[in-house]
């Protein structure tokens, strides 16, 4: 640049960190790799290739859908930064490990660029219909109608309408069709429509998009659109998948984990059935053995119903009328916690069980199941016996897996 008379000059220009100095970075840098690698590298997507921005800041910052390949998170995890330096490294970085050259997995040929989490549930929220909802029954006529529909407050995102679309499907010859159709689908689904690729058709949206529905898009689209326009698909799907979820406003707070009423007499059932079998061993009917085996029998049975009751509980809810007052119609769900476990986000039935449900059986530190479960769940709170039992399974866990 001329900047600098000497080396000795540009190393003590470059110390002071005067403005040229960025400028000039930001073009040396441009358009060169650089390679991003996550300990423990447990298989060649551990290192990627990735053409850096220059930003404030100390923190590496990575793109969210990269996250899957490296297993990271951003709970602390650490990265290794390496810059081929050689124009012949540069170029393999640039065509052999540049991110958006490695999407498929090589354990299984599926992509690996899949959203997960909050993109997931954004997407699941606004492609889940509503009974009711502002604009049901709407015709229209565009996507661009839509977009207004939504747009001025005429329809909301759940609701059931009815648009005409026009698809471009590729056909098994690789000839492009294109068909104009009427479908029954919700405003949010048309919404989605507008950034899906040319080449794959409307039924692949019209749907609830959970993690499954969201993977086999992706993998259609790499199908039949190829590599370049789907890594641009996964960018939007990923930033929609987002607004939608800041839109949505979803949390969950404690009175989300709706404890089912029919629990109470699960368990009093139970209890009453033990104590049966209890008496006939007392009698010697029953030898010790036959005992423990129908006792944790009876509990894995109770537990499984009040997980089912508990599931069929979060997921349906009463129709909402105009003013708000519940009807007596049912409806999916919109409760937080089921959304999240429903559109696979995060989370489990098994583990809203314990927060809702009852805990269940343990197991003793030799692997052995002990006869009294606990009835409790993390909402009610366990009282000590309870939390000294569930004590042991986790100190087992532990002690496994060192």
């Amino acid at each position: 640049r001329g900047l600098a008379t000497t080396i000795k000059a540009a190393k003590k220009m470059v110390e002071r960190e005067t403005a040229e100095v960025w400028d000039i970075l930001a073009e040396v840098i441009r358009e060169h790799p650089i390679m991003l690698n996550r300990a423990p590298t447990l298989h060649r997507l551990g290192i990627q290739a990735f053409e850096p921005t220059l930003i404030e800041g100390k923190a590496i910052q990575l793109h969210p859908l990269v996250c899957a390949a490296y297993n990271a998170d951003f709970d602390g995890d650490q990265m290794a930064v390496h810059v081929p330096l050689t124009i012949e490294a540069q170029l393999e970085a640039r065509a052999l490990m540049m991110a958006t050259n490695n999407v498929l997995s090589p354990a299984n040929g599926e992509p690996i660029i899949v959203p997960s989490q909050d993109v997931v549930l954004g997407l699941y929220w606004m492609t889940r219909e509503r009974v009711a909802a502002k604009g049901e029954g709407m015709f229209l006529a565009n996507l661009d109608e839509v977009t207004r529909a939504y747009g001025s407050g005429m329809a909301e995102l759940q609701a059931k309408v009815k648009v005409r679309i026009t698809e471009v499907v590729n056909d098994h010859e690789g000839n492009s069709v294109t068909e104009t159709k009427v479908v029954d689908t919700t405003i949010g689904r048309a919404l989605l429509f507008r950034i899906v690729p040319e080449g794959l058709s409307y039924d692949l949206v019209n749907q609830p998009m959970k993690k499954k529905a969201i993977s086999n898009l992706l993998n259609t689209a790499y199908r039949r659109v190829g590599l370049k326009d789907t890594v641009i698909f996964a960018d939007q799907i990923m930033y929609t998948g987002f607004e939608y979820a800041t839109i949505s406003g979803v949390s969950i707070g404690v009175n989300d984990f709706v404890i089912p009423d029919a629990k109470a007499t699960i368990v009093g059932e139970a209890d009453a059935e033990v104590k049966e079998i209890e008496s006939q061993f007392a009698s010697g009917l029953v030898t010790q053995g036959e005992k423990y085996n129908k006792v944790v029998d009876i509990w894995s049975r109770a537990n499984e119903l009040v997980a089912k009751a508990m599931m069929d509980n979060l997921g349906t809810e009463p129709v909402l009328d105009r003013d708000g007052n519940p009807t007596d119609i049912e409806q999916e769900s919109f409760n937080s916690v089921y959304m999240m476990a429903d559109s696979g986000a995060r989370g489990s039935p098994a583990q809203i069980r314990q927060l809702a449900g009852m805990r269940g059986l343990m197991a003793k530190p030799d692997g052995s199941i002990i006869e009294t479960p606990i009835v409790a769940n993390f909402r009610e709170g366990l009282n000590v016996q309870q939390y000294f039992t569930s004590t042991h399974g986790a100190r087992k866990g532990l002690a496994d897996t060192a």
